[in-house]
């Protein structure tokens, strides 16, 4: 019998070491190590049965677009990239309670109706996942079911029913056998995902696999996880909110940049097809510090409201908090707001805040989030009927975004009537019912905020 060692796994990068330490030394992160016992000798793998391909020319390899399978859910079908793809395995993620059981049992009792489909559950017994979707109204006739957390016995099965889309709920609570480790560890995780893994690029099964989220909101369990599926989803939304956003961090068929808007009902998810109007219910009086913007998100606009507020520090040490925004891009913000515009907000706390709960990553906030930290720095209200876009430069240049144009008929087609752009992005021909005040630097910007009411 070969002999067995423990070696201490970091949870976040997959480092391995011969002895627990506080800090894993390759990503610095802190209590992340977990035992782990390995074989000290592997067992030598000297047969070989098959066929052995050699290497081809790229040039020869046969690049066909892979068929995709629609699940009937919109906003679901835009941030996977068009649809499922077979083979791939897919993991969606999310606090609990954001709707992920929910979504995948409306997705697949409706692609149980033209194909055979399994729903493997080893957290709830069968009961709730049946009261559930007896609760939604879903079809429930052809869907099979089933309450297993063994890996071996699930690919028994799975070999024998052949489904073409299977959901393991979830990964964490899975275990194989041969593995000297509690399900949800670190080797227990990497190698029930393995085997489920190639079971479903071998069968060409589509594979959806639940993972859990640390108190952090990352993925729990080792980094390796997230390289080895194709496809990754975060189920993001706040308590007491009854919005969700869906958003892939990694799709090996698509984007990456793709959001989903869904509304969570007594009737399940539902998508929310113009995620702009619910992200827009303002006050009807203008009020210092909000201001609306126009950002990408994917393949469509996406209007959003910036909210400032700007108030004497007390403390003697002022606070930057953002909710939705980087925190170290406001910093430099509003040192370009001092050198460039003549604007000293070092001695006040300044608090902004991306409305609906959305997180905006890309930079053309930038103009958006400056206009709003003046209008309540100096108590006025900019108009109710402006929006604007733009990129800040360190030199205090007003520079272009991708899709300038898309972005002005979003905010024409929802009534705005005023928009401050960057000059490169000044349309062409005008824009009826639109007027737009084009900018080159923050100077530029600022006075065109006078005479604004």
């Amino acid at each position: 019998m070969a002999k067995s060692k423990t070696v201490f796994v970091c949870n976040d990068c997959g480092s391995e070491y011969s002895k627990w330490q506080g800090q894993c030394n390759d990503c610095a992160a802190w209590n992340t190590l977990t035992s782990l016992t390995v074989d000290a000798k592997p067992q030598s793998r000297t047969g070989f049965s098959g066929q052995l391909e050699p290497p081809k020319k790229l040039s020869e390899v046969a690049a066909q677009e892979q068929p995709r399978l629609v699940t009937g859910i919109a906003e679901l079908d835009r941030v996977l990239g068009g649809g499922l793809v077979p083979g791939s395995a897919v993991l969606i993620s999310g606090n609990p309670g954001a709707g992920k059981s929910t979504l995948l049992i409306q997705v697949m009792c409706r692609l149980a109706e033209t194909r055979p489909a399994l729903y493997v559950t080893g957290e709830e017994s069968l009961s709730q996942v049946a009261l559930r979707a007896k609760r939604l109204g879903l079809p429930m006739t052809n869907l099979e079911v089933m309450s297993e957390t063994s890996c071996e016995r699930l690919i028994s099965i799975w070999n024998e029913t052949s489904p073409a889309v299977i959901v393991v709920d979830s990964i964490q609570v899975m275990h194989c056998e041969g593995v000297d480790s509690t399900p949800g560890g670190v080797a227990q995780v990497r190698e029930s995902a393995a085997r489920l893994i190639r079971q479903a690029k071998q069968t060409g099964t589509i594979l959806f696999l639940v993972g859990h989220v640390t108190k952090d909101g990352a993925l729990a369990g080792p980094r390796i996880l997230e390289h080895m599926i194709d496809t990754f989803i975060m189920l993001d939304g706040d308590g007491d909110s009854r919005f969700r956003t869906l958003r892939s961090g990694k799709n090996r068929f698509g984007a990456i940049n793709e959001l989903g808007v869904f509304a969570m009902t007594d009737k399940g998810m539902q998508e929310v097809s113009n995620p702009s109007a619910i992200f827009l219910s303002r006050s009807v009086e203008p009020t210092p510090g909000s201001v609306v913007m126009v950002v990408w998100e994917g393949t469509r606009p996406l209007m959003l409201e910036v909210q400032a507020l700007v108030d004497a520090n007390t403390l003697g040490n002022p606070r930057r908090v953002t909710v939705g925004f980087e925190q170290n891009r406001l910093s430099m913000l509003l040192a370009i707001l001092h050198r460039h515009g003549g604007l000293q907000v070092g001695d006040q706390d300044v608090f902004v805040n991306a409305v609906g709960g959305i997180r905006v990553e890309e930079t053309s906030s930038d103009l958006a989030l400056i206009l709003a930290v003046v209008s309540s720095f100096r108590n006025r209200a900019l108009p109710g009927d402006l929006v604007c876009f733009g990129e800040i430069g360190l030199s205090g240049e007003i520079r272009p975004v991708p899709n300038g144009q898309e972005r002005l008929r979003e905010a024409v087609k929802h009534g705005f009537k005023t928009a401050i752009v960057p000059d490169a992005n000044k349309p062409r021909q005008e824009i009826s019912g639109l007027k737009v005040i084009a900018v080159k630097t923050l100077h530029d910007a600022l006075d065109s905020m006078t005479g604004m009411s």
